[in-house]
């Protein structure tokens, strides 16, 4: 299990390596809670790029959110084309707007939830059908400026991988409040964003490419693949019995 000190080692040398490798580009402007809301159900599981060309669909092919409202779910599901689950998507996407516009008969979140202060807010995202963790982390991270860490499956595998996050920890709730006290609230977007990055170019689920990945060097996962393929290709044969 890794100490906090060596934890805190491993985070500085993520941000150095792996922002110069990365190349992550700040995103250019914060988004409305709603469009961040709909953003973060295109980003899970999913990469920067993906989602933004996800996002930009729905943008592009609908003339306004009520269109996308009362589209079929199949029209909805064009736009999440590339993405895992995207009829999955398209009913949450739906359903979520559908309940906003039934309580707020508007498509404008801001005015009821930035007044309420993060407690009440994280509470009303929650309640959204649509809603899960990570959407509530996300909206709260990138809209409502309170220090949250958005959890998916590339982005824990990756974390539990180079050590961040400890193995005896299983569940995600645990990770993330783990990793929210670990990363500075300064630093979370640019942690949320390079972990991503990284999962979707070099920390595969399977055959993951540990020899391109800068952070390799620090990583124990890599040592051990580096350690069985060295194993496996050192000629040996085992002895017949």
């Amino acid at each position: 299990m890794a100490t906090t000190i060596n934890k805190q080692r491993l985070l500085t040398h993520l941000f150095k390596a792996a922002s110069k490798a990365a190349n992550v580009e700040p995103e250019a402007e914060p988004r409305p809670v709603l469009h961040e809301f709909i953003y973060a159900l295109c980003r899970e599981d999913a990469t920067r790029e993906e989602a933004d060309r996800a996002f930009q669909n729905l943008c592009d092919r609908f003339f306004d959110w009520n269109e996308v409202r009362v589209s079929s779910h199949r029209e909805l599901e064009e736009a999440f084309a590339g993405l895992s689950n995207a009829l999955g998507r398209a009913e949450r996407l739906s359903a979520f707007l559908r309940e906003v516009f039934d309580t707020e008969f508007s498509f404008d979140l801001d005015k009821q939830l930035l007044k309420k202060g993060l407690k009440l807010a994280a509470k009303q995202l929650a309640g959204y059908q649509a809603a899960n963790e990570y959407i509530g982390a996300w909206v709260m991270q990138r809209s409502l400026g309170g220090h949250a860490i958005p959890l998916d499956t590339p982005t824990l595998r990756c974390a539990r991988r180079f050590g961040l996050v400890d193995g005896a920890v299983d569940d995600a709730d645990g990770a993330r409040t783990s990793l929210e006290h670990l990363v500075p609230k300064a630093k979370g977007q640019h942690f949320t964003e390079l972990m991503s990055c990284l999962a979707g170019k070099f920390c595969w689920e399977e055959q993951p490419q540990c020899s391109g990945c800068p952070l390799a060097p620090e990583c124990a996962h890599a040592q051990e693949v580096g350690l069985a393929h060295k194993a496996n290709g050192n000629g040996r044969r085992p002895k017949p019995r």
